[in-house]
Order: structure tokens, then C-alpha cells, then sequence
């Protein structure tokens, strides 16, 4: 089976050597192309079996699944390039939340998913959000759910939570490890501890809260109760954290869910589509 990743930066490059280093590809199974000839000459070098291709059509060609790895906004050109030289049993992949099923399988002829990674993949953690379209048979998604289940877990969602999932499959990381960030600084400040032990500590606690509620049979909330004794420290900081962040996580919601909305409605008229109506945040 031939994987091409059209777009190795970020996430593409990530996908690509995540899919190595975990087995499920050999690097003759990939084919690669990138507008940065850099980017494709690294990897390369790093992986001598990869066949890079001097233009995107090559890549779409060559494959029997084609990963889309570009930004949004440059979805619609790059698939009138790669449409003629797609055929209807390819597998192609789109990693981008606002580009929906509705605008690729208008203008391709080839099966569509969507298929939403998260940088916990590079150590073989977290999960892919994974959304079918119509054309895929059940071999098509078990052979997209097998590929990714080897670096992750693999959860099939609507389309319509594609941005909520999103936002603690794929985004979360940052905002987790932005909370972290803020968190360290302030105790490096505050009391001259090790920055390098404390962040060594808070990685390792978000680690083992990770399986608590994942495997310990914890939610949020029971967790919250078994820790903080009532009138302790902990509790009291609770208490604290309630208060100071009223509000907070539903403007995050807000803020996403607009960007989303933003970025699809461009989209729609780039593809010369209404889209579906639904609510700003049922998208």
C-alpha cells in the first residue's frame, strides 16, 4: 500500500515519522511532495526509502490513500491541481478540521475522510478523531482505523463535533501545557524551586491524571473529590481556581468555534458551496 502526504510540515512531517517510527509504514511505502524542496530533501535524509515527488500530482497518482496536509484556505487550489489524476478507489485524507466532506467529494472523484491527528501521536498516545464520507466502504475504515490505531486510539465522530472533539484531541496540548507553563513560572518565582524539577513533576502528574480517567475509572470530578479533603490546602486552591476562572472555558469554546466558522465560510465561497446551517457551536 502506497501513503502519500501532500504537505510535510507540522503535522504532515509529524504523521510521517510517527507512521515510521511505529512500524505501521515502511519508507518505500511513502510518497512525499512539499512547495519547501528543504523540507523534502531532510526528510530524505533521515528516511533514504521515501520517494520524493517534484509535484503534488505525483503524489496523488502514485497512492492508494492521499493525505491532504495543508491549510485550510489552501484546499480548494490544490485540489482542482490534483483532481484530474485521482481515481475513484484512492483514499483521500483531509488532517484539517474546517475543510468538510461536503466541499472535497464536490470537486474529487476519489473516496474522502477526514481524519483529525494530534501531536500526542509522536509518542504514540492520544486519539485520531476519524469522520467517513459517503464513498467508503468497510474495508476503506477499517484499513484507515487499523493504520492509525497503531499510533493512538481511533474514535469516529459526527462531523458536526469535529471542532469540539478538536479542541481537547488536538488542541488541548497546548492549552494544557500552556496552563503548565504559566503554573511553573509562577512557582519558580515565587519559591526559586528547580524549574527543570518542577516541570519534570507537572509532566508526570499530567501523565498519571491522564490514567486516572482513562483507566483508573475516575472523572474529573471524583478525582477533584478524592484529592482535596475538605478545609485543606488543596480544597482551599480549588476554591480559588473556581472563582478566578468563571467564564473562561466557555469564551475558549467561543473563540474556537468562531475561528472555525470563520475559516468554513471562506471556504464554502472558495468552493462555490452555502454550506450546511447549524448553530456556531454545533459545527
Amino acid at each position: 500500500m502506497k501513503v502519500g502526504f501532500i504537505g510535510t510540515g507540522s503535522m504532515g512531517g509529524l504523521l510521517i515519522e510517527t507512521f515510521l517510527s511505529s512500524g505501521a509504514l515502511d519508507p518505500c511505502d511513502v510518497l512525499a511532495s512539499n512547495r519547501s524542496p528543504g523540507k523534502l530533501l531532510e526528510l530524505k535524509k533521515l528516511h533514504p526509502g521515501i520517494t520524493v515527488c517534484a509535484n503534488n500530482s505525483d503524489t496523488a497518482s502514485g497512492s492508494d490513500i492521499v493525505f491532504l496536509c495543508v491549510k485550510p484556505l489552501q484546499f480548494k487550489t490544490l485540489s482542482d491541481e490534483i483532481a484530474p489524476c485521482l481515481r475513484s478507489e484512492q483514499i483521500v485524507v483531509s488532517i484539517t478540521s474546517p475543510v468538510q466532506l461536503y466541499h472535497l467529494e464536490s470537486v474529487l472523484p476519489s473516496k474522502v475522510a477526514k481524519i483529525i491527528p494530534s501531536i500526542t501521536h509522536s509518542v504514540k498516545s492520544g486519539t485520531s478523531l476519524c469522520i467517513f464520507g459517503s464513498r467508503l466502504n468497510k474495508k476503506d475504515r477499517l484499513v484507515l482505523l487499523q493504520l492509525f490505531s497503531i499510533i493512538g486510539i481511533t474514535a469516529e465522530i459526527p462531523e458536526s463535533h469535529t471542532r469540539i472533539a478538536s479542541d481537547f484531541s488536538s488542541c488541548g496540548p497546548a492549552f494544557l501545557s500552556y496552563f503548565l507553563e504559566r503554573w511553573i513560572e509562577a512557582a519558580v518565582e515565587a519559591t526559586g524551586i528547580d524549574e527543570a524539577l518542577v516541570s519534570r513533576l507537572a509532566g508526570e502528574m499530567l501523565l498519571g491524571t491522564g490514567k486516572l480517567l482513562t483507566e483508573g475509572g475516575f472523572t474529573p470530578q471524583e478525582l477533584q473529590e478524592r484529592v482535596a479533603v475538605r478545609g485543606g490546602i488543596t480544597a482551599e486552591a480549588l476554591n480559588h481556581l473556581r472563582s478566578s476562572l468563571e467564564g473562561v472555558f466557555e469564551r475558549l469554546i467561543t473563540t474556537t468555534h468562531d475561528k472555525y466558522n470563520e475559516d468554513l465560510h471562506r471556504l464554502d465561497a472558495l468552493f462555490g458551496q452555502n454550506g450546511i446551517v447549524q448553530g456556531p457551536l454545533d459545527r
